[in-house]
């Protein structure tokens, strides 16, 4: 049976390399029940590439589908390096908002202003992860200013200068709403709610015919080309 639209949600989470992506992912996976009680799940469970393994970075767009609250939420992780900015834009064009993480040290970098002038330009509503507020050199207000500055040089639109802003601890799966240290017993279950509440259900057309959106091509001695 499919899902109806209303039921669904498609986010792509995109930052500057090293800022916390992954292990967001991965935190939202466990966070969810995607893996049972028992498995054992490894860190950087979404980079399955031998080279992303090896350099520890994300090089292909991979999606994963979690439920919270009965509803079904696409999770789309992104590369975070400038040599595979062409994986993020093709991550764009599958998903109705975007999760836009934020170093609370390091502050907005190149890649951050690559990947939101990307989505503002869609016209994607962006969810703002101040993350890694836990370091001893963190510094949240001042860099939400600094990306408060960047929507301001980079929004079409004065409704590109409304967006929610969230704070994080990803590696320790916690969260809360606006900026500040999660609670030592907080979740991040902010988070799941925000992506409900802030994320358009997909534009659908249930009398179109059938389309899908080609990302990645691959082949295999077996099955041949693989799309």
């Amino acid at each position: 049976m499919s899902t109806p639209p209303e039921k669904l949600r498609s986010i792509a989470l995109v930052a500057h390399v090293d800022h916390g992506k992954t292990t967001l992912v991965d935190a939202l996976l466990r966070s969810t029940g995607t893996f049972s009680s028992h498995a054992a799940v490894v860190d950087r469970v979404m980079d399955n590439n031998d080279q992303e393994r090896e350099r520890g970075i994300t090089i292909l767009a991979k999606a994963a589908q979690v439920e919270w609250k009965g509803v079904k939420i696409n999770l789309v992780d992104t590369p975070g390096h400038a040599d595979f900015g062409g994986e993020v834009e093709r991550a764009l064009a599958l998903v109705d908002g975007i999760l836009l993480l934020v170093d609370a040290a390091e502050g907005p970098l190149p890649q951050t202003r690559y990947v939101l002038s990307k989505a503002l330009a869609q016209d994607l509503p962006v969810i703002l992860v101040i993350n890694k507020v836990d370091r001893g050199d963190a510094r949240a207000e001042e860099v939400l200013h600094e990306v408060e500055q960047l929507f301001l040089d980079l929004a079409h639109s004065d409704h590109h200068l409304s967006f929610p802003v969230y704070s994080a601890v990803a590696r320790e799966s916690r969260s809360m709403k606006g900026i500040g240290m999660p609670a030592p017993d907080a979740d991040l279950a902010p988070l799941l709610d925000a992506i409900l509440e802030y994320i358009p259900v997909p534009n659908h057309d249930i009398d179109a015919p059938l389309q899908a959106l080609v990302t990645n091509l691959d082949a295999s001695d077996y099955l041949g080309r693989l799309a």
